[in-house]
């Protein structure tokens, strides 16, 4: 072998090869951990979608319930808001009741509006022996008590048959007992308020304190008494004395309805008219009333019909409301029109 053998790269004998370690069994184990690390993890996906469902689900049931509740609720409250009484057809001889409780206004169960539709069904009752008004008000509006007391005169000359008793319980005072004088009879516990035959209208005046603090009332009018008993400015004579006339006006029909009502029964005196009221036994004394008694003692006592049919008419809930709000509106305009409380017997 020459030496240019050697010396020439390409022709030098190749290096042995290193070894390479063993690969046997290798790719299945890391086959085997992926598969067992994908196992896991699948289990654990899967728990934790399936806590994801459940609590949605909880919260979708305890939403359902909430709002379940809150519509039993409303419904509840709907109902016993929205009950009528009078809505009951009344079966067998009975004694027709209809109550008056509170002021006696244009709104609310003291009105007009109310009384007079429940005493034409009492009347009209076939079954009704005998009608028993209940009467706990301390008065109110002229014209409600005069309404209700013509449509009483009216129905008692449509069924002479069928009596109405007045019983009063706390009070029958003013305009209350306006109407129970149409009554055929009133009835009233020892210790009831009775009477209060005056009228009144009050207000305020506000001059003197409008003159400490400086202010000054500016009322421009059209018409010379337009600005009648305005509470600040200074009172007119002329004004006041006129609205002492209207009072007296009113106060004498207050007094003919009573003395036409009571009839002879009545003992007048110079205190009977004056606005005062007495117990319910001094009131028997004085002729304003006829005797002592309950509702059930009346109509088993005295009509003879010991059930008593319910006809007092009372207002659902979305009416309460709609007449609330009109009258509210209504009587703001009145009042800012006026400036009175106006006329009231009480």
């Amino acid at each position: 072998m020459s030496n240019n053998e050697f010396e020439n790269p390409e022709a030098q004998p190749p290096k042995p090869a290193e070894p390479v370690p063993p690969t046997t069994g290798t790719a299945t184990t890391v086959v085997a951990e992926e598969k067992k690390g994908g196992w896991e993890r699948d289990v654990l996906e899967k728990l934790a979608l399936f806590a994801v469902k459940e609590q949605r689900a909880r919260r979708r049931w305890s939403i359902f319930f909430k709002i379940a509740g809150l519509a039993v609720l409303v419904f509840v409250v709907w109902s016993a808001f929205n009950y009528t009484k009078s809505e009951a057809e009344p079966v067998g001889t009975h004694t027709a009741l209809v109550e008056i409780s509170g002021t006696i206004e244009a709104e609310g169960r003291g009105s007009a509006a109310a009384v007079i539709p429940a005493l034409d069904k009492a009347f009209a009752a076939d079954d009704s022996l005998g009608v028993i008004l209940k009467i706990n008000s301390p008065g109110g509006s002229p014209v409600q008590a005069g309404m209700i007391n013509d449509e009483i005169v009216r129905l008692r000359k449509q069924y002479p048959k069928k009596p109405l008793y007045v019983v009063v319980e706390e009070m029958c005072a003013s305009g209350g007992y306006y109407i129970a004088a149409a009554a055929d009879k009133i009835y009233v516990n020892k210790a009831s308020i009775v009477g209060s035959i005056g009228v009144l209208m009050d207000g305020f005046g506000f001059t003197g304190l409008m003159d400490k603090v400086g202010v000054e009332r500016r009322l421009l009018t059209a018409g010379e008494n337009k600005g009648f008993l305005d509470p600040f400015s200074a009172q007119n004579p002329k004004q006041k004395e006129y609205a002492q006339q209207m009072l007296n006006e009113i106060h004498q029909q207050f007094i003919d309805v009573v003395r036409k009502g009571r009839g002879q029964r009545l003992k007048e005196t110079p205190e009977t008219f004056s606005g005062l009221f007495w117990t319910g036994s001094k009131a028997v004394e004085m002729g304003l009333a006829d005797g002592f008694g309950t509702v059930d003692s009346v109509a088993r006592d005295v009509i003879k019909a010991e059930d008593l049919v319910d006809y007092t008419q009372t207002e659902g809930l979305p009416e309460r409301v709609l007449k609330k709000f009109g009258v509210a509106v209504g009587s703001g305009v009145a009042k800012s029109m006026v400036g009175s409380n106006g006329l009231q017997l009480r």
